[in-house]
């Protein structure tokens, strides 16, 4: 099969029709096979019945349903599952995504031989509410991710090779962030194109703003289990360490200038009269659980059933060499 649409939808039953019929028509005309994969997201409305009836009149349309909305994310990963086809591309079902973009990115996954291709609609049908946000967000996760040439990491139409569905797991809201976990699965051969971004036509958005506030967050906790996730006690051992070592150095300091001014005649007081003595009490005590956590970490990581699980893209065995030399 050539390609595999992964269609996440919740409460999308207006454009639903006219999608799948848009969809046919570009498949058509491109001689590709193809299956739509229509993850309904526990949708109030007629989503489902819809997409049981297109169904019905074409058996490339294939869908499940969830029995209640848990999210963009878990409907791309049921979708990545079930997706046969050799290229998968990713769209949303507002009518936002334009069908007609999918040949050129089969093209840029099949023939210049890209892992992932990320859209990006430059120009934009959104308020300034929301496209000034969005121009932040994409800044930051370029910075964090190190993926420089992407304009738009959320952009809900994509092209992935295969393999690369098969590697990578979407969960929370990490969908805003897929080039990055495929970027950690070491598929690095990730391009952009420019897409049409069309005004949406039925319906209202089901996202509002706080998912720039979660989307940070969960920028932070990707970039941390990236960084620290196979190690903690490199972050959190060394931090602790560093904050134990300054606590021990003021309260020696605070207990030799208590003693410098004891034995030359000078006025003092008493350690515990000193603010600090207890700040640098307490970064003993933070310093001494923070290297308790990390040597946790380090306890629960190493027996962890994925441990020394890693990503091999090929591999030559003593049965291929054989082979080979007959």
């Amino acid at each position: 099969m050539d390609i595999s649409i992964v269609i996440p939808l919740y409460n999308e039953a207006e454009s639903l029709p006219e999608l799948v019929e848009w969809i046919e028509r570009v498949m058509k005309e491109n001689n590709f096979t193809y299956e739509v994969l229509m993850i309904n997201d526990g949708s109030t409305d007629s989503s489902w019945q819809v997409i049981k009836r297109l169904h019905n009149s074409n058996p490339c349309v294939k869908g499940v349903s969830f029995r209640r909305n848990y999210g963009k994310s878990p409907a791309l990963n049921t979708g990545f599952e079930r997706a046969q086809g050799d290229v998968v591309i990713t769209m949303d079902a507002d009518l936002q995504d334009s069908p007609d973009e999918i040949p050129a990115l089969y093209k840029m996954i099949m023939e210049e031989d890209y892992d992932l291709v990320s859209g990006w609609k430059k120009k934009r049908y959104d308020p300034k509410s929301k496209t000034i946000p969005t121009k932040l967000f994409n800044a930051t996760a370029r910075k964090v991710s190190g993926i420089k040439n992407l304009h738009d990491f959320n952009c809900g139409l994509k092209a992935y090779r295969k393999e690369v569905v098969k590697h990578i797991e979407v969960y929370g809201d990490m969908h805003r962030y897929i080039p990055y976990l495929a970027k950690n699965a070491g598929f690095t051969k990730i391009g952009e194109k420019v897409v049409q971004h069309q005004a949406r036509k039925y319906g209202v958005t089901k996202f509002g703003l706080d998912r720039f506030v979660n989307g940070y967050l969960d920028l932070l906790t990707l970039w941390f289990q990236t960084k620290f996730g196979k190690k903690p006690m490199h972050f959190f051992g060394l931090l602790g360490s560093i904050m134990f070592f300054v606590g021990f150095i003021a309260v020696i300091i605070v207990g030799a200038l208590k003693l410098y001014n004891m034995y030359s005649g000078h006025s003092y007081r008493l350690v515990t009269d000193s603010p600090y003595f207890y700040l640098a009490l307490t970064s003993m005590i933070l310093g001494t659980l923070l290297f308790l956590a990390g040597f946790l970490g380090e306890l629960i990581i190493r027996h962890s059933s994925d441990r020394n699980h890693y990503e091999i893209s090929d591999a030559i065995t003593d049965v291929d060499e054989k082979e080979q030399k007959q």
